[in-house]
């Protein structure tokens, strides 16, 4: 069974989704739709695409699921559609920008036995299932404590139009922060309760990035988080999430249990080194080579290849409803990953703890074999 895919939003991301999701078994790109037809048409030509409006690719009958690669504040309104026009969707984090109305589009999904799926998907990543295994293993008892830290000065430098990033629905926590959270409850479990300060450095940013070079931009939300979030499993995470920082030292993710600590790399990607030391005193040493397959290095990057295997989560839900299972970047998963942000982001207002009202199991592991079996050439 092959879903046809069809994408609306054919902006930066989309074109990650057209080249890799070629990579993946259990779907075949068909179509995409923007609102601005050029932007369609362009990329329909570099993929061998159909472009449509977005009302045609709706109703077009070779489309059985929809990516929604719209901005943040339009995601909500474009999964609804999808879901209303019959169709499976996925959407680029962050899933919603409230609880409200993810349990709104799980409705409409329930009513029509549709799925929902959304990234992150990063955490599906070689390194990070690796962490996973480590962790799941024993090795070092029980997690306890940790710190995430993804901090930088934002992306007016790189982006062509960084405005979103500052917007409400936007922000580091919303932005960036999916990937942190959905690895953590990944590796750890779900979030109980939260606490967050929040600031703002400066109320404007000036574009460095081409076409806008020297236009300045409001920053009408927070851009620098510190929070706490206590587990179910006991266990409490510092979470340092900012775009207000020029440079620091820390690393990404560390977790600390009885037996001993790992370090993770960057949740944002999928691959990199993860480190472990144990009880016995030894030096914290890398785990060694992995043998899964979304650890392996397939795209130039910056000073060298990183792996990358963006749409592993779309391809795992297409898998997941041909074999009747649950897909691992799940609603629930992806609701409680919202829930967690926007329990931050409010704890951040008012200076107060935030229950977290969602909850959600913890996604299946992806082991090499199983990641394997989502590609077309194994």
């Amino acid at each position: 069974m092959t879903l046809g895919i069809g994408v609306i939003g054919c902006g930066n991301i989309s074109t990650q989704y057209f080249d890799l999701g070629r990579m993946f078994q259990g779907i075949e790109m068909r179509a995409c739709a923007d609102l601005n037809m050029e932007a369609a048409q362009s990329q329909a030509a570099k993929f061998d695409l159909k472009a449509q409006s977005i009302d045609d690719l709706l109703a077009n009958p070779a489309i059985d699921a929809v990516v929604n690669l719209t901005v943040p504040d339009a995601h909500f309104e474009v999964t609804r559609s999808i879901l209303e026009a019959g169709k499976h969707a996925y959407s680029e984090k962050p899933f919603v920008l409230s609880v409200a109305d993810g349990h709104a589009l799980k409705a409409i999904a329930d009513a029509r036995g549709l799925r929902i799926g959304s990234a992150p998907d990063t955490f599906l990543g070689g390194a990070h299932q690796q962490a996973r295994a480590h962790i799941d293993s024993g090795a070092i008892g029980r997690i306890t404590s940790g710190t995430a830290v993804v901090m930088s000065h934002g992306m007016e430098h790189w982006h062509p139009n960084p405005d979103f990033f500052f917007a409400p629905g936007g922000g580091p926590i919303l932005d960036i922060g999916p990937y942190y959270v959905t690895n953590l409850v990944n590796l750890i479990g779900p979030v109980k309760r939260v606490a967050a300060l929040s600031s703002t450095a400066t109320p404007t940013r000036k574009i460095t990035s081409e076409p806008r070079n020297g236009e300045e931009i409001p920053v009408t939300t927070p851009t620098n988080f510190h929070a706490l979030l206590e587990f179910h499993n006991g266990a409490t995470i510092t979470l340092i999430a900012s775009w207000d920082v020029w440079a620091h030292r820390h690393n990404n993710m560390e977790l600390y249990g009885t037996s001993g600590s790992i370090y993770v790399p960057d949740p944002n990607f999928f691959g990199g080194d993860v480190h472990a030391g144990g009880c016995d005193f030894s030096d914290v040493v890398p785990l060694g080579e992995t043998d899964h397959p979304f650890g392996v290095p397939n795209q130039e990057h910056g000073e060298g290849k990183m792996a990358n295997y963006r749409v592993a989560g779309l391809a795992d839900m297409a898998v997941a409803i041909a074999e009747d299972r649950p897909q691992r970047c799940s609603f629930e998963l992806a609701l409680h990953a919202i829930d967690v942000m926007t329990s931050i982001v409010a704890s951040g207002e008012t200076g107060e703890f935030v229950d977290v009202s969602t909850t959600c199991e913890q996604p299946a592991a992806l082991d090499a074999a199983a990641a394997r079996g989502l590609l077309k050439d194994g």
